[in-house]
C-alpha cells in the first residue's frame, strides 16, 4: 500500500496578490475548479493508496482538514511549529508511519503542481514501486521542453536499470543547481538531465536508514519530536522546543545527493510547479488571442493576457503580454515577462508593516469567514459567515464592544450570563469585557453585520475562555 505525503507548507509568495502568507496557493483554485492541495489527492484516485499524511505549518491546519474533508478524505495532519524544509518533515511522516510496525511506500508529493497528464504520472508511479521495494529511492525528473533556469536539475546514468516495470529509469548521477541559460541549454541539448520535481517514492525504513547513514542529527530530533507529540482531532502537534533544534535541510542535500540508491523515473506528463503568474498563464486555457480570463472581464485588442477579478468589472485594451490580478484590497499589474519578481513586492510589504502580504480583507476560520467591510480609527465593519452548526470561541474583549446584526438565519447569543436567539433583522450589544459566543444552530449559513467600537480593534484583543478548535 502506498502512503501519499503531501507537502503544504509553502506561502506561494510569487503569486501574490491571490496567494499569502495565510492563504497560500495550494489553498486556491487558481488552476481548475477544485483547489490544488484537493486535485494532488483527486489525482491519486485509481491507485491503490491509504489516506494522505500532510505536512503544513500550525496557521494553515484547518484550511488543511476543511479542505480534506469536503472531498471525503482524513488523515494525519502534522503540524510544524517551525519551518525546517523538507527533510525533517518527510522524517516526520517516515517516523509516525512506521510506528505501528508498519513500512509504507510513502509517495512524497507537493500540494500545489499542476500535472496535465495524469495517466503518465500514474504509470511513472506504478513502475516505481517494484523499484521501492527493492530499497531504490526513486525521484521523478520532469523531461524538459525549455532551458530552465528556475529549477535544479537530475543528471540519469546511461543504463536503464530495471527492463521490465514498462518506464524508463536510470541512476541517478547527481543533482545540479539552478543552472545560467547556457548550461539550462546544454542540458536539454543532452538529453540526460530532467528538472527535479521534488517528488519521491520510497519505503519509509528505507530513507530513515539512509537519513541516520547521512543527516543523523535530523533523525535524532524528528525522533524526539514524534515521540512527545500530541494528537489533537485530526492534527500530530510537534513541539516546538524540541523541533527548533533540528537542522535545516532539504531532502536532496540530506540524502539524495548522497545516496547510492537513487533513482529517477523521467516524467513527461505537462507538469508545472506554478511558480509564477506567467505559468498559470501557460496551463490555462486560452481564448484565440492567447488571452486567460477569470471574472467579468472586458477586452479589446489585447493579446496573450492574464486577467484575474473578483467582484469588479475590469476592462483592458491594447495590451500584450500583461498580468492583472484584482481581489478586494490589492491590484497587481504586471509585464508578463517580470513576474517572478513579484516576490520583491511582497517583502517591500513586509518592510512597510503592511498585512496585505499577510491576509486577504476575506479571513477564513474553522467556524466561517469574516470580511472587513470598512475600518476607521475608532471602529470596523465585518461581514461575518458562520457554518451550519459551528461556534465561535467563548471569549471576551478589553477595549472593544462589538454589535450584531442578524442578516441571513438564525445565530445563538451568549451574552454575559444570558444565551439566547437573535433572528434575522434582530440585533444584540456586547458590551466591553463581556463573556459572549455565538453559535449556528440552523441549517443555513449564518451571516451577520459586525460593528466594533473602541480603543483597539486588532485581532489579538480577544481573551479565548473555551474553543471547539483547541485555540484556547
Amino acid at each position: 500500500m502506498i502512503l501519499p505525503i503531501i507537502m503544504a507548507g509553502g506561502t506561494g509568495s510569487r503569486l501574490w496578490p491571490l496567494s499569502r502568507s495565510m492563504y497560500p496557493k495550494q489553498f486556491l483554485n487558481i488552476v481548475g475548479e477544485n483547489t490544488m492541495i484537493q486535485d494532488t489527492v483527486h489525482r491519486l484516485a485509481n491507485m491503490e493508496i491509504s489516506n494522505p499524511m500532510v505536512i503544513c505549518n500550525q496557521e494553515h491546519r484547518f484550511l488543511v482538514a476543511e479542505q480534506l474533508h469536503s472531498i471525503g478524505k482524513c488523515g494525519d495532519i502534522i503540524l510544524e511549529p517551525v519551518g525546517r524544509n523538507t527533510a525533517p518533515a518527510i522524517a516526520l511522516a517516515a517516523l509516525r508511519a512506521t510506528e505501528n510496525g508498519e513500512d509504507p511506500l510513502l509517495l512524497v508529493l507537493a500540494a500545489d503542481h499542476v500535472i496535465k497528464e495524469v495517466h503518465h504520472f500514474e504509470t511513472a508511479v506504478n513502475g516505481a514501486i517494484g523499484l521501492a521495494n527493492k530499497g531504490n529511492l526513486v525521484t521523478f525528473g520532469i523531461v524538459p521542453d525549455a532551458p530552465e533556469t528556475g529549477y535544479g536539475y537530475i543528471q540519469r546514468g546511461d543504463v536503464c536499470i530495471e527492463n521490465n516495470i514498462g518506464v524508463d529509469n536510470f541512476k541517478v548521477q547527481k543533482f545540479v543547481e539552478k543552472p545560467n541559460l547556457k548550461t539550462a541549454q546544454e542540458y536539454l541539448d543532452s538529453g540526460k538531465f530532467y528538472w527535479n520535481s521534488g517528488m519521491f517514492l520510497f519505503k519509509a525504513s528505507r530513507y530513515l536508514e539512509e537519513l541516520e547513514k547521512y543527516s543523523p542529527e535530523i533523525l535524532k530530533v524528528c525522533r524526539e519530536g514524534i515521540k512527545s507529540a500530541a494528537k489533537d482531532l485530526d492534527f500530530i502537534r510537534i513541539e516546538e522546543a524540541i523541533f527548533a533544534t533540528c537542522p535545516s535541510d532539504s531532502i536532496d542535500y540530506a540524502v539524495m545527493e548522497k545516496t547510492d540508491s537513487a533513482v529517477v523515473i523521467p516524467l513527461d506528463a505537462q507538469w508545472s510547479d506554478i511558480g509564477s503568474w506567467s505559468a498559470i498563464l501557460d496551463v490555462s486555457e486560452k481564448d484565440d488571442d492567447g488571452n486567460c480570463f477569470n471574472g467579468d472581464v472586458i477586452s479589446h485588442d489585447s493579446k496573450d493576457c492574464l486577467v484575474l477579478g473578483e467582484d469588479r468589472l475590469i476592462s483592458i485594451l491594447g495590451l500584450e503580454n500583461i498580468i492583472v490580478v484584482d481581489t478586494k484590497d490589492a491590484i497587481l499589474v504586471a509585464d508578463k515577462n517580470k513576474v517572478q519578481n513579484v516576490k520583491s513586492i511582497v517583502d517591500e510589504l513586509k518592510k512597510s508593516n503592511r498585512e496585505e502580504w499577510k491576509i486577504h480583507r476575506e479571513v477564513y476560520r474553522p467556524w466561517g469567514k469574516y470580511d472587513s467591510i470598512d475600518v476607521g480609527s475608532r471602529y470596523q465593519v465585518k461581514r461575518i459567515t458562520v457554518k451550519p452548526g459551528a461556534k465561535l470561541s467563548v471569549q471576551k474583549h478589553h477595549h472593544r464592544a462589538e454589535h450584531w446584526v442578524v442578516v441571513n438565519g438564525t445565530a445563538s447569543v451568549t451574552n454575559g450570563d444570558q444565551t439566547f436567539l437573535v433572528s434575522e433583522n434582530e440585533s444584540t450589544y456586547i458590551p466591553i469585557g463581556q463573556i459572549h459566543a455565538l453559535e449556528n444552530p440552523g441549517k443555513v449559513p449564518l451571516e451577520l453585520i459586525e460593528v466594533q467600537t473602541g480603543s483597539y480593534l486588532g485581532e489579538d484583543d480577544i481573551v479565548r475562555l473555551e474553543d471547539n478548535y483547541g485555540r484556547a
